[in-house]
This record gives structure tokens, C-alpha cells and sequence, in this order.
């Protein structure tokens, strides 16, 4: 009877809850850019004063870049800590946007109503999927069904530099029975899911220098080596033609799938046309004899993510550029050391570069993947909870993101972390016209107050 009361809160409270979410995301808190840096404090004062006012012991946290919110609530039984982020992606390119990015709408579509708006799906909406949860239950029930604490921060979007001297700093506060993390998504769109591996994620930059200054290409092109021209080739040479990343002893540490969570994954029905067919593609890219799944869950990956050099306005500037950049990330699986590829990887970069030519690295992270236990019991508590709550029944599925925290609860915390979110492939996250589905933020809310209900067992 209590968790049906409570779930009808939830229903009732839905348009209520929906306009506390657009307070929060029309505060622009871009973690990235400085320009915003109040834009992420405010973002945090708003949510530990919500948080009070359901009675929490919340407080903003400083640290030497933006704050963390840390919230603790009375109770007992288990010890919840409860992760999110606050903070967003930047909203370039601007003009791609159909609506205001920071001016948050419920918009009909022919799939049925969206929150559209930036941090929608990435990761204010689900992290509020948690937070009306436990409203509701405090509204119906006078006191929530464990002891629940929040843990939010503002730099999960900018590779999270205060995140862990914060933990080891307070790591007997933060210290609880088990990690909930809501950043990640449904399989397809009625199959919930409870992310057990996660890739991790090693960013490099770098930049090539040729001549001091850019040169006319009539005048000095044949003569004069083109840093583009270094760069390709660097680029290049990173796959070979089956697919697989070249870098010595890239794949050390990489195993392969157990047998039985292959098979599992074969039930899934994944189909690679149609997932690609949604962004205009069609044909996998990944390593050969590679099912879909295993391109994106459990193989590493190689992938250039932007590259500038030379002139790139409007018509046409015949240049040897002076300069040439790229920004490249590696996604890792298994026991794959990212410090040790980093090395090999600019070793490798320092070989292709010309004696008149210099290069320069920039490192943006470096996290290993992360591998969950199921075998805690709580695992298995929450996939009968959302199995009750959705059409289909929850899935243990992989992610191809990365989400550092995971890794850091058991490493710094010695916690086991549960990541469970409600957000769909096609919610555009870092990209123009984000959006999250109204039916994944009320059934996130539903399925979180069965997942307290069943941590009181």
C-alpha cells in the first residue's frame, strides 16, 4: 500500500516536478568555459536549498574549481549515496539550436512529449529523477525508506579535476553500503537497463608545428613541409584496414566476452542498421568479426574528435599553415592501462614528426574502465523493480561512455556502484536540440521509488 500511495504521488506531483527541473535547467552551467563559473555556483545553491526544503542536511562544498553538493538525509537501515552532475556541455554550434538552449519547453513530437533543452538527458533530468523520488516518498511516508545521501559536482563535463581530492578528502563522510548513479540510458525504448561495464576514457591534443608563420602555397608549397600534411598521415596511420588501432601493445589488458554475456547481449535483438540508420549511417566501422554490441560496449576504441589547421573562413586561402592540431580519445575496455597507452601513443606521434617540424601534447583524462559485481544483492532487487515498472524487463547491459566516478567509488571508497538512467539514443546529449523524453523523466521518478522500496527488504 505504501509504495502504490507513493507512486501515485509521483503521478500527481508530475507537473510540479517538471517546472522544479526547468528552474534548474535554465541556469546555464557550463563547467567548461569560466564564463559561467557563477552560472555552477548558482546551479549548486539551487540544489542544496531544494534539498533542504525536503528536509536534507545539504550544503554547497567549495573546491578549487566548482562546488560539490553534498546532501545527507535521517534513516536507517542501508546507506544510499546517490551520484549526479549539475554541470553541461557547451551548446555550440548555437545557430543549429530550434529553441533557446538555456530556455527549457515541453515540445510535442510524433514519438510523444520532450523536455527539450541543454542538461534535459545529460544529466539534470535524470539526476532529478532521483531527487522527486525521494520527495514523493518523504511527502507519503514522512521519512525515506533507507539512509539516503547526495553527492552532485560540477566539473563531470570538464574531466572532473576536483572530484577525487574532494572524495579522498572526504572520504569518511562520503563513505556508504552502495553507489547509485543515474548517467546513463534505457536499451531501446521500453527495456530498462543496469549498466555492469563501462568503458574508460584517455584524452590526448596535439599540435604540430611547421614553419613560423603560414606560408603562400604558390611560393613555398613542394619546398616547405605542411604541418596538415605530418598530421594526416599521424592520423592515418592509427587503424589499419581491419579496423583495429595500431599502437604497440593497444590491446594488452583486453579481454574477451564471457560466453554467457554474449549470449545475453544476443537476446537484446540489437540491430546495427537501424542504430546507425538514425544518424544517416549504415555500415559498422569498428574492428572486423565485431558484433555491434561489442564495437560499442566491450571493444576499445581510437577516434579523432576535432581537428583545426590553416584557413577555414569563408572562400578559399591558398596557405601552408603554420600550425596543425587534433584532439584524439581513446575509449578503453578490461585492464587496459591509459597512462601506459598515453606513452605509446606520443611515442608514436614524436616518430612520425619531421626533424624541421615540433609537436606539443595536451592531456584531458585518463580513467580506466570500470566492471560492476553483480552479485551484490541489490543488484538483482533493482532489476526486479524496474522489470515491474517498465514493459519489458531490465537488462544487464555494457555503456560505451565513460563515467570515471563508477571506478573512483570502489577505488577510493571501496563502494559497489549501480548505474541505472532512463535516457534514449536518440536524446542528442552534447549536441544541439537535447532532449529527454516526459515519459523517462515520470517513469525515472516511478522506478526509483520501487528501487527504495526494495532496499527496505
Amino acid at each position: 500500500m505504501t509504495l502504490e500511495k507513493t507512486l501515485a504521488r509521483v503521478d500527481e506531483d508530475l507537473p510540479a516536478a517538471t517546472e522544479r527541473l526547468m528552474q534548474l535547467l535554465r541556469i546555464p552551467s557550463v563547467s567548461t568555459d569560466p564564463a559561467y563559473a557563477r552560472d555552477c555556483d548558482d546551479a549548486a545553491d539551487w540544489l542544496a536549498a531544494d534539498l533542504r526544503t525536503m528536509g536534507f542536511d545539504a550544503s554547497k562544498r567549495p573546491t578549487s574549481g566548482h562546488p560539490m553538493v553534498v546532501a545527507h538525509s535521517n534513516g536507517s537501515g542501508p546507506h544510499v549515496m546517490f551520484y549526479g552532475h549539475y554541470d553541461v556541455q557547451p551548446v555550440d554550434p548555437l545557430e543549429l539550436w530550434d529553441t533557446p538552449p538555456f530556455e527549457p519547453c515541453v515540445e510535442d513530437t510524433p514519438a510523444g512529449k520532450v523536455l527539450r533543452g541543454r542538461g534535459t538527458a545529460d544529466d539534470k533530468g535524470q539526476l532529478m529523477t532521483f531527487v522527486e523520488a525521494c520527495r514523493a516518498w518523504i511527502d507519503v511516508n514522512g521519512a525515506l525508506p533507507a539512509r539516503i545521501s547526495m553527492f552532485f559536482e560540477g566539473e563531470e563535463e570538464s574531466g572532473s579535476p576536483s572530484l577525487v581530492p574532494f572524495m579522498r578528502e572526504n572520504a569518511q563522510e562520503l563513505k556508504a553500503d552502495l553507489a547509485l548513479i543515474c548517467d546513463t540510458g534505457l536499451f531501446g525504448d521500453d527495456t530498462p537497463a543496469i549498466v555492469t561495464r563501462l568503458r574508460g576514457l584517455l584524452g590526448e591534443e596535439i599540435t604540430i608545428t611547421g614553419p613560423s608563420l603560414d606560408l603562400h602555397s604558390g611560393m613555398f608549397g613542394g619546398i616547405a613541409m605542411n604541418p596538415v600534411r605530418v598530421l594526416s598521415k599521424i592520423i592515418a596511420g592509427l587503424h589499419d584496414s581491419a579496423g583495429r588501432v595500431t599502437l604497440p601493445g593497444f590491446y594488452d589488458g583486453v579481454e574477451e566476452l564471457p560466453d554467457d554475456i554474449a549470449r545475453q547481449w544476443q537476446g537484446l535483438g540489437f540491430d546495427h542498421t537501424e542504430f546507425l540508420g538514425e544518424v544517416g549511417l549504415g555500415i559498422p566501422a569498428g574492428e572486423e568479426g565485431r558484433s555491434g554490441l561489442e564495437m560499442i560496449w566491450s571493444r576499445p576504441t581510437c577516434e579523432v574528435n576535432g581537428i583545426s589547421g590553416g584557413y577555414q573562413g569563408d572562400g578559399f586561402k591558398t596557405v601552408l599553415p603554420s600550425k596543425a592540431s587534433a584532439k584524439i580519445s581513446f575509449r578503453l575496455v578490461g585492464k587496459q592501462d591509459p597512462h601506459a597507452i598515453r606513452k605509446t601513443f606520443r611515442a608514436y606521434v614524436e616518430s612520425q614528426i619531421p626533424a624541421d617540424c615540433s609537436v606539443t601534447f595536451g592531456d584531458h583524462g585518463a580513467s580506466p574502465a570500470s566492471e560492476m559485481q553483480t552479485d551484490h544483492p541489490a543488484f538483482e532487487k533493482a532489476r526486479q523493480a524496474l522489470s515491474d515498472e517498465w514493459p519489458k524487463d531490465a537488462a544487464y547491459v555494457g555503456s560505451g561512455g565513460s563515467i570515471p566516478i563508477a571506478g573512483y567509488f570502489k577505488d577510493i571508497l571501496d563502494m559497489d556502484a549501480m548505474l541505472i538512467g532512463f535516457s534514449k539514443d536518440n536524446d542528442q546529449i552534447h549536441s544541439p536540440n537535447e532532449k529527454y523524453d516526459l515519459s523517462s523523466f515520470h517513469k525515472g521518478i516511478r522506478s526509483w521509488v520501487r528501487i527504495l522500496d526494495s532496499l527496505q527488504d
